[in-house]
């Protein structure tokens, strides 16, 4: 029902860095949300998580959860947005409802949530 186009997806460096230069962040105690205005990368959104986290098994399964808490929730969020969704090391400890807790919480914080 709820499906995550790779279209949607952002892979370029340059993406990435240009939203965690300029996009503003919000943050907790599992991720990191940069929000950021652009024109031409509405609605796409990005997944990181860095080499402290672990190794990349470790890693790979930060990035699958922040994954699933934005495709699963991706119809509650304002499309006139990027998002760059980043993993802590707290979030490779934690299960799925934690991570989507915490990532509502930042969407309310950031309003980007809508209604």
């Amino acid at each position: 029902m709820y499906k995550l186009p790779k279209v949607r997806i952002l892979r370029r460096r340059n993406d990435f860095q240009r939203i965690h230069r300029l996009g503003k962040s919000y943050a907790n105690r599992y991720l990191v949300v940069y929000v950021f205005t652009a024109s031409g990368l509405e609605g796409k959104v990005g997944f990181a998580a860095g080499k402290k986290l672990g190794n990349a098994v470790t890693r790979n399964r930060v990035k699958r959860l922040l994954r699933e808490c934005y495709r699963l929730n991706q119809h509650r969020l304002d499309r006139s947005y990027t998002l760059l969704l980043v993993g802590r090391k707290a979030a490779t400890t934690e299960k799925y409802d934690v991570i989507e807790k915490a990532f509502l919480s930042l969407g309310r914080k950031a309003k980007i949530l809508k209604g």
